[in-house]
């Protein structure tokens, strides 16, 4: 081994030995859920961004301002938390497949093979495209691979609300696994960081988050449901069902735009979002869409910072209520939920950023 290699690996060792050291005191109690429900921190990690759930049960982790993957590894019911990947630029989408770990870097798309089997010592990541915009605005990337096996990737707009390259930017993409075959599947969809398929149905499902400066109460964010390719959802000419960009909107008619299936209170950020399809919760929560709220910072009252719940039926939206909040007291936030994924006993992950921990909820029989 290489020297440099040698001193990046015990880097790299030294500081999961600090992460797995350190002991979060979270006000966890504040933090309310239906009857039955429970809520712990699950581990440590700093700047816990986009989750996704390996074939071993690793759960791996991408960040945003600290440039780390990480890999969460449990036997015996203790854990440890991996740095696989260091001084990446915004590596906050992570996404697993056929035994690979993909991550975004911002306009890269990087490939670690074999994943599982190597965390002690991952090899070098292969770059399978380098295409995606070198713009870190709104470059924080989600991607999941959909039930087609292709590798969906969003793409954020480039400015607060501008009309960008409909070709480029304000859309989510795909692309095959080897990074070929690139694809536009939605358009007008300014920044979303989140998103899922029906587990029946196998249509898709995302959070879209509006613009800014337009007053504490408008635009509404949105959840939106694209029952095929080659819909247009709105942005920069539209947010919600018909509230119309003050500079923009006169250009296009809202009504000739895929309209949300659900509009999102104002600022509240809208980011992960899961179907549940695990068997711990109740048959109620079955197939519900848990979004995660990461919370407004363009408002004078503070807002999201939550987990809310929709409800189903035939791809229609029966029901919509917060599942857990706590996080923001007094206008004031001690943690911001990200992302949410669902483990193979049922219980929810949840990421939070600014907390620096993953929370599991979890479900016993009151």
């Amino acid at each position: 081994m290489k020297f440099s290699s040698f001193i990046f690996l015990a880097s790299l060792c030294a500081l999961a030995s600090q992460i797995n050291a350190q002991e979060p005191e979270l006000p966890l109690d504040k933090i309310k859920l239906p009857p039955g429900f429970s809520i712990s921190v699950w581990a440590k990690v700093p700047d816990a961004r986009t989750m996704a759930l390996g074939d071993q049960g690793t759960v791996f982790v991408g960040s945003k301002a600290a440039g780390n993957v990480y890999a969460i590894t449990e036997k015996e019911g203790s854990r440890q938390v991996h740095i696989i990947a260091s001084k990446l630029k915004m590596p906050t989408g992570v996404a697993f497949h056929d035994g690979a770990l993909f991550v975004s870097s911002v306009n890269k798309i990087l490939r670690f093979d074999h994943i599982e089997v190597t965390l002690d010592q991952p090899a070098p990541a292969r770059i399978i495209t380098a295409d995606y915009p070198k713009e870190t605005y709104h470059a924080e990337r989600f991607m999941a691979f959909g039930p087609d096996g292709r590798l969906y990737v969003s793409i954020g707009s480039s400015c607060n609300a501008c009309e960008d390259n409909s070709d480029h930017f304000a859309l989510i993409s795909r692309i095959q696994p080897d990074g070929t075959g690139y694809e536009i599947f939605a358009k007008g969809v300014r920044n979303s960081e989140g998103f899922d398929w029906h587990p029946i149905t196998k249509e898709l499902w995302f959070t879209d988050i509006s613009r800014e400066w337009m007053g504490d109460n408008l635009p509404p964010d949105e959840l939106n449901h694209a029952s095929g390719s080659g819909l247009h959802f709105g942005y920069p000419y539209c947010y919600g069902k018909e509230v119309s960009d003050p500079k923009l909107g006169a250009k296009r008619d809202c009504n000739k735009f895929t309209p949300p299936a659900i509009e999102l209170n104002p600022h509240v950020a809208p980011m992960g979002i899961r179907f549940y399809n695990g068997t711990m919760f109740p048959t109620e929560y079955h197939n519900s869409i848990f979004i995660a709220e990461h919370g407004s910072w363009n408002r004078s009252r503070k807002v999201g910072y939550q987990i809310e719940r929709v409800q189903l039926n035939a791809n229609k939206i029966i029901k919509k209520e917060t599942f857990a909040e706590g996080w923001l007291q007094e206008n004031q936030a001690w943690g911001r939920p990200v992302d949410i994924l669902v483990m193979s006993d049922g219980a929810l992950l949840v990421s939070d950023d600014m907390a620096g921990v993953i929370y599991r909820i979890s479900y016993s029989q009151p």
